[in-house]
């Protein structure tokens, strides 16, 4: 019962942080009207950074994520790429495509990658409260380890699957002028996310 209880905070902690506005949301829903099944690619993409990074947290490797260095050149980087990302889908629109070729072409595997790796937000999660659950289930014994990362995954895997769903049957039904409307705010979003990204980045080289 004890492991049961635990896999349900799983669960539960994964989804607040998964649900989350994003990125990588913003991302899938942008897809999802060229391919129905880009969030669930997405999620591969995710899980490449994802399943590693679990396993060098719990070697030691969260220590190195919370130095201001590391975190400032992720920030910086990851914001670069969320507006180059921005900038290229709402171009896309502008030009009259009603398909997110401003991030398409990246393919929705290297996608999740690089928004996975270019995350700060992510991967801090990972370095204290992802490092406290994962420490949790080694508690439990290495076999619920590999359930507690497949667990998360599969919480990633059904969310964004979800909305890349939603955005190709929204794209069905109501056509491509409100289909262009939301890809203009995933894209303001990229750049608004990417802002934020570099924002903080910027504090934390002035309070060096």
């Amino acid at each position: 019962m004890a492991i049961l209880a635990f896999l349900a905070k799983v669960v539960g902690i994964s989804l607040s942080g998964v649900m989350a506005p994003g990125p990588v949301t913003a991302v899938a829903l942008a897809m999802g009207p060229r391919n129905r099944h880009a969030g669930a690619l997405i999620a591969i993409g995710h899980g490449i950074v994802e399943f590693p990074l679990i396993i060098l947290i719990t070697l030691g490797m969260s220590t190195l994520i919370r130095l201001t260095g590391v975190r400032i050149a992720i920030g910086i980087a990851g914001g670069g790429f969320l507006w180059m990302m921005a900038v290229g889908m709402i171009q896309s629109v502008s030009a009259g495509n009603s398909q997110a070729t401003g991030v398409a072409t990246r393919g929705p595997i290297t996608t999740g990658i690089v928004l996975s790796a270019g995350n700060p937000y992510f991967l801090f999660w990972w370095a204290t409260i992802g490092l406290a659950l994962a420490t949790d289930a080694r508690a439990f014994g290495i076999w619920a380890f590999a359930v507690f990362a497949v667990v998360h995954w599969l919480c990633d895997l059904v969310w964004l699957w979800a909305l890349s769903w939603a955005g190709h049957k929204g794209s069905v039904l109501l056509g491509p002028v409100v289909q262009r409307a939301v890809l203009r705010v995933c894209g303001l979003a990229l750049l608004l996310f990417g802002l934020l990204f570099i924002t903080d980045a910027s504090q934390k080289i002035a309070a060096l």
